[in-house]
């Protein structure tokens, strides 16, 4: 592999730079919409999955007194 010099390197990084697309602002919000819809079902899916849990924990260690 041939070694590249410090100012190709940067060109190269430059070139690559200027491939990036950017979100528009109006896909930026949508993705925060969607992201915090999707954090709220998840975590109340996660509270009731753990709720379950705790119950059945507490249940089984209620028959072992």
């Amino acid at each position: 592999m041939a070694k590249t010099s410090p100012a190709e390197f940067i060109n190269q990084v430059r070139t690559e730079a200027r491939k990036i697309v950017w979100p528009t602002s109006r896909e930026t919000v949508q993705t925060t919409i969607m992201v915090i819809i999707m954090m709220t079902i998840l975590s109340l899916f996660f509270f009731g999955v753990d709720t379950v849990f705790n119950a059945i924990v507490s249940w089984l260690t209620s028959l072992a007194r």
